[in-house]
């Protein structure tokens, strides 16, 4: 059951920060609150380059409809505030949350443990994640944190090993940019309600470390002053909240590791941290830097759904929630685990031996550009094979002795370990390795990115020594390396540390119907208009895609398209008339919808016969076939042979085999 909207009113303003600095903020009373009554009040913060978050944001919903205030705000240099973009820094965004929290504590909804001092907890991923860290650390007021998808360190996110991340690099400097000067794309500069803020940049260091990267592949001894000025690092220690910390293990801007070294130190620090690795990416609904090409596990929000339950119980102090084992992840196969503690009792390691040369090719690179792939020209060593049920969890170890040469003595390799039956590096994961290409024998030890995958009987793995990567560099010089040894470590899991365990409660979404049913899927329907979607589910967010929204569904949600200029364009006057503001399409990943008793998650080889499908239409990364029949087409999106998504298309805009492939093209 929802809650009615409070009776306070939600409003809009800025809080003037400690150098004059204008930070828009949204306020949102909790949902049901009467004249007198308080709720604690949570801050969301949003990701690097974007605005506040609206009402209508699942998140924002959840927690209203959860009994809490939401704050959400612009960080300076973005949205309508003003300043320029500091990266989070201790002098800067946390003094800007610091005055916020200034301003939360006058306000009359608001829930004080003591005056100036209100009842406070943080959600908010990425850049929005980072800023929990940093303020918790030197803010006593934040009683519970949330981070995800967060750093410890940006010297080992952005320039691992001494090599900067280029495909990343490139993105966020284009994102800042964009953030700070064009209007409309991430909040916008309205000039409301703190007026128009002009002057708006990066902070100029920011800008050099990403061209030092791309010039030379490494940053320079004062970019990494700057990053590492930036924390949490060391100060971590001094987070003694109540933590939950979310990490995806397919994040490639801000790997496992990174999770890895901020869970650790707060509990040596003796702090209450709990650790959930999830599947997730960048327009799922557990957001991650990153692809899932994997199962998301039971829940696919399980970010929100983890969080929300975490605020229930060290925020409101419900003490009958459970929030599960301390650590808990989803594996490549898509089951969730938890454990008492990371790191877990250790079984057998599986290992890799091997020597070879390997040709270092000016240019030469393999992957996308944040995410890893099979390289062609490489070493490669194979692995013992697992025995089945085998949990791969960790970070592996790398021991190699080698000699080099090429033009520079200062040389990369990159370590990748590949599931062999779907060619794809586990978690898209990829680790810099710095060599000395000076003709002499040198011997080196690292730790690789972090994975979690469960092996079954056929599961065989190998690992690749490659010259170059699009998710840092392509190889930036030519010449070979030889191996006389190369040893691989990757940890396992001793029998009867890690158990199944059931997916968090879902928060603050609405229960899934399971209707799929003419052009009805739950309570969409095609043809409604925009106004009618949003009205039959309230939660829902466009993820920064003008002709989408994503309605938020217990267990996995509702993705509705309506028709975009590029759609519309391909139609007939009479087409455009009928269809233009309405839903066309709508897909979900819930498996309590079925198309012709089909669900998400089956093999299309096993039921292909049952939906009729006929040759598929590639589009992306994903097939897609559409099923002819009653009142709307079945539409069904698959990826290596599963399932994914299932749904209904408007049966006039998908007519035939030209129609379909064009509508997919321009809607997609």
């Amino acid at each position: 059951m929802l809650a009615l909207p409070s009776a306070a009113a939600a409003r809009d303003g800025y809080v003037t920060s400690f150098d004059g600095t204008k930070i828009v903020y949204s306020f949102f009373p909790a949902y049901g609150l009467k004249p007198g009554q308080k709720a604690p009040t949570v801050m969301n913060g949003p990701g690097y380059a974007s605005g506040r978050s609206g009402e209508n944001d699942p998140t924002v919903s959840a927690l209203l409809n959860r009994g809490y205030n939401v704050l959400t705000w612009d960080p300076r240099g973005f949205g309508d505030s003003g300043g320029n973009v500091e990266v989070d820094g201790p002098d800067y965004e946390v003094r800007d949350a610091s005055a916020l929290i200034d301003f939360i504590a006058r306000q009359p909804e608001a829930q004080l443990d003591k005056p100036g001092d209100p009842r406070l907890g943080m959600i908010g991923d990425s850049y929005g994640g980072g800023i929990q860290n940093n303020t918790a650390a030197l803010d006593p007021r934040v009683d519970v944190i949330t981070p995800s998808i967060a750093w410890h360190s940006l010297i080992t996110s952005l320039d691992k090993n001494n090599t900067a991340k280029g495909g990343w690099g490139g993105l966020l400097f284009g994102l800042g940019v964009e953030g700070t000067t064009v209007p409309g794309i991430t909040g916008g500069v309205s000039g409301q309600p703190a007026g128009f803020q002009f002057g708006r940049t990066q902070d100029p260091r920011t800008n050099q470390a990403l061209a030092d990267g791309a010039a030379t592949g490494e940053f320079t001894p004062a970019d990494q002053a700057f990053f590492a000025s930036r924390g949490p690092g060391e100060e971590i220690k001094r987070v003694k909240t109540p933590t939950l910390i979310t990490e995806g293990t397919t994040d490639t801007l801000f790997t496992l590791h990174e999770a890895i070294e901020n869970y650790e130190a707060q509990r040596a620090a003796g702090a209450n941290v709990a650790m959930i690795w999830f599947c997730g990416g960048l327009n799922q609904m557990s957001i991650d830097h990153g692809l899932c090409f994997d199962s998301q596990g039971p829940d696919p929000n399980i970010v929100l759904d983890a969080s929300v339950q975490w605020l229930d119980r060290y925020l409101k102090g419900q003490r009958g929630v459970r929030t599960g084992p301390r650590f808990q992840w989803v594996s490549d196969k898509g089951s969730l685990y938890g454990a008492n503690d990371y790191p877990l009792p250790q079984g057998k390691p599986i290992t890799a031996s091997g020597s070879g040369t390997l040709p270092l090719l000016a240019g030469d690179s393999s992957g996308t550009l944040i995410a890893a792939g099979r390289a062609t020209n490489a070493l490669n060593v194979a692995l013992n094979k697992p025995p089945a049920g085998t949990h791969l969890l960790g970070e592996p170890t790398l021991t190699i002795t080698y000699s080099g040469t090429a033009p520079s003595s200062d040389g990369r390799i990159y370590a990748q370990i590949v599931h062999d039956q779907t060619g794809r590096p586990l978690g898209n994961q990829v680790t810099p390795i710095p060599v000395t290409l000076d003709g002499a024998t040198h011997t080196a030890t690292f730790t690789i990115e972090g994975i979690a995958a469960d092996a079954g009987g056929g599961d065989t793995y190998t690992l690749q020594l490659t010259d170059g990567t699009t998710d840092y560099f392509a190889a930036r010089q030519a010449g070979v390396v030889n191996f006389t040894s190369v040893q691989l470590s990757v940890p396992t899991v001793a029998a009867g540390a890690a158990r199944v365990i059931a997916p968090p409660a879902p928060q603050g979404c609405p229960a899934a119907t399971g209707r799929l049913h003419g052009r009805r899927l739950g309570a969409i329907g095609l043809g409604m208009t925009r106004a009618q979607a949003h009205r039959a589910y309230r939660f829902s967010a466009t993820r920064g895609r003008r002709y989408w929204d994503f309605f938020c569904v217990s267990r996995g949600g509702i993705r509705v398209a309506y028709p975009s200029p590029r759609l519309l364009r391909t139609l007939s006057p009479r087409q455009r008339r009928r269809v233009r503001g309405r839903v066309v399409w709508s897909l979900t990943s819930n498996r309590r919808y079925s198309l012709r008793g089909v669900h998400v998650g089956a093999r299309l080889a096993r039921v292909a016969r049952r939906l009729h499908t006929g040759r598929g239409y590639h589009v992306g990364l994903n097939t897609w076939y559409i099923t002819r029949d009653g009142a709307a087409n079945g539409i069904v999106k698959v990826r290596h042979g599963t399932i994914e998504e299932i749904g209904i298309v408007d049966k006039r805009l998908t007519r035939d085999r030209r129609s379909a492939a064009l509508f997919l093209r321009k809607v997609y």
